[in-house]
């Protein structure tokens, strides 16, 4: 795994390849295995894993020692999560989702939306986020890809101020009639937003919305 192999379908370059629980999504609470790709499009001040913002530590994995690799914890785990950095930078992401969802796992996949989720097959569940003003990567939005996002996707906010939850409260109120699903999260950014205001918040104006609160940290698990 020495030679990096570019523009191969069958190969990617991954940052980590783990078990834990499943924190900020609504599956959150259950077993997942995670394959974190290297590389982003994009720098959030606020990112969590900047050990995957570049592919300068990544190692190649062959797709079908990644499969080989989830299949080994057994049959009971058939929840996988796909995410990064940005997973969709690397072309060969469709293969591996295509041989997971051959295999009957369910496939969800953490996008920070600002490239086209079009040709994302419909039975994964994409988990897209909306970048709001403190990412400072609000203009990157894709807004298409509210065309691509169905009932059984979910739309993230990662809220760091009153102006990102304004931003977000707003958003959803000039796209409802686009946005096709009611699974949509507001994440308060760690020691940035107090998850008690962002609570009372949701509460006052009644949104329809859910709080994720990383249940993977709270438990101090990876």
């Amino acid at each position: 795994m020495n030679k990096i192999i570019n523009n191969d379908d069958f190969f990617l370059k991954i940052n980590d390849i783990f078990y834990s629980i499943q924190g900020e999504s609504s599956f959150a609470g259950y077993p997942c295995f995670f394959v974190r790709l290297a590389g982003c499009n994009i720098k959030c001040p606020y990112c969590d894993t900047k050990e995957a913002l570049t592919d300068i530590n990544a190692k190649l994995f062959h797709i079908s020692d990644i499969i080989n690799e989830i299949i080994t914890y057994g049959k009971n785990i058939k929840l996988v999560e796909i995410t990064g950095g940005e997973p969709l930078m690397q072309s060969g992401v469709y293969e591996l989702i295509n041989r997971l969802l051959n295999l009957k796992y369910t496939v969800l996949l953490e996008t920070n939306g600002t490239l086209s989720l079009k040709n994302v097959p419909d039975k994964v569940v994409k988990i897209m986020d909306v970048k709001c003003p403190s990412s400072g990567f609000e203009d990157y939005n894709n807004y298409k890809n509210l065309n691509f996002i169905n009932k059984n996707d979910e739309l993230k906010f990662v809220i760091g101020s009153n102006e990102d939850y304004e931003f977000a409260k707003n958003f959803i109120n000039a796209n409802k009639n686009v946005i096709n699903t009611e699974k949509i999260i507001f994440s308060p950014v760690e020691n940035h937003f107090a998850p008690h205001i962002l609570a009372d918040k949701i509460l006052f104006d009644k949104l329809n919305v859910r709080i994720g609160l990383q249940l993977h940290k709270i438990l101090n698990l990876k």
